[in-house]
C-alpha cells in the first residue's frame, strides 16, 4: 500500500485507474487532429453529392476553433471527450440524414470519414504525453502501485496510443469501451480494470479529465475521484463538479510508500 498526497490531504491506495485522452496524453494534439480530418472529410463527401458542407466553425463534437476548421479546445463533457466512436458516427450520420441523404447512405459516409481520419492519425502517430506525467508514473512504479487505463476509446487503439507514447509498460491493464456493457459514467470499466489488477475498487483512485470519469469513480466506490484540467481557461473545479480533488499538473500529486 502507498500514500497519495494532494493539497495537504492524503489517502492510502493500492492502485490508480487513469483515463487516457486528456489525462495521459494531450487531447487536442491527438483528437483535435483526428476530429479536424473526420469533419473535413464528411463535409467534402456532402459537397460531392451536391449538398451543403458542414460549417467550418461547426462544433458537432463539442470542439472549439476558428473559421478554418482548426480545433483549438474541447468541451471536457462533450461528445468528442466522452462519447464512444459509435456515438460520434451517429452524430455525423444525423447531419447527412438532415441534409437529405438516406440513413444508410449517411452512415456509410460517416464510417468512411472515420476510416479516413483513422488512417491520417495512424500515419502521423500524433500523440504526446501531458507535462510531468512520466515522473509521476515512475513514482507510482517505484512505490509498488498497480496501474490501469480506463478509456472511452476502444481497447486496441488505446494500447497502440500507449505504445506510441512509450508508456505501455507502466500499465498492467487497459480497458476500453468495447469490452464492457456500459461505458462511463457507469462503473463497469473501473470494476473490470480492478479485477484485472487483482484489487477492489475501494483500493484505487481514478484520475480523469471529464466529469464522466468522476461519476464512474463514485459509482464504483473508488477511494477518490481526481480531476485534471491541464490546459483550460476554466477552473478544474468548475469543469469537474463531482471530483473529490482537482489538479492542473501531476506535480500536485506525490506518492510515498507504506512505511509500516
Amino acid at each position: 500500500m502507498a500514500e497519495l498526497t494532494i493539497a495537504g490531504a492524503s489517502c492510502q491506495i493500492e492502485g490508480i485507474l487513469f483515463d487516457k485522452d486528456g489525462t495521459l496524453m494531450d487531447f487536442i494534439h491527438t483528437w483535435g487532429y483526428w476530429g479536424e480530418r473526420l469533419l473535413a472529410r464528411f463535409s467534402s463527401l456532402l459537397e460531392e453529392k451536391g449538398l451543403s458542407p458542414l460549417p467550418a466553425k461547426d462544433s458537432l463534437l463539442g470542439t472549439f476553433g476558428g473559421e478554418t476548421g482548426t480545433i483549438t479546445d474541447y468541451d471536457r463533457n462533450g461528445p468528442l471527450a466522452m462519447g464512444t466512436i459509435e456515438e460520434q458516427i451517429a452524430i455525423l450520420a444525423w447531419q447527412g440524414y438532415q441534409a437529405g441523404l438516406s440513413w444508410a447512405e449517411s452512415k456509410e459516409m460517416a464510417y468512411a470519414s472515420k476510416s479516413y481520419a483513422d488512417r491520417a492519425l495512424e500515419e502521423a502517430r500524433q500523440a504526446r504525453l501531458l507535462p510531468d506525467l512520466l515522473p509521476f508514473l515512475e513514482q507510482c512504479r517505484n512505490n509498488g502501485l498497480k496501474l490501469a487505463v480506463v478509456t472511452a476509446d476502444d481497447t486496441e487503439p488505446a494500447i497502440r496510443h500507449l505504445e506510441w507514447l512509450g508508456i505501455r509498460e507502466y500499465f498492467t491493464a487497459c480497458v476500453g469501451n468495447d469490452v464492457v456493457g456500459r461505458g462511463k459514467p457507469f462503473p463497469d470499466m473501473a470494476e473490470l480494470a480492478c479485477r484485472e489488477l487483482g484489487l477492489s475498487c475501494s483500493q484505487v483512485v481514478v484520475i480523469g479529465d471529464t466529469n464522466g470519469d468522476m461519476r464512474m469513480a463514485k459509482a464504483a466506490g473508488a477511494v477518490a475521484a481526481i480531476g485534471i484540467a491541464a490546459s483550460t481557461a476554466e477552473s478544474a473545479a468548475d469543469l469537474l463538479p463531482d471530483a473529490d480533488w482537482t489538479i492542473t499538473s501531476y506535480r500536485e500529486l506525490a506518492i510515498r510508500g507504506d512505511s509500516q
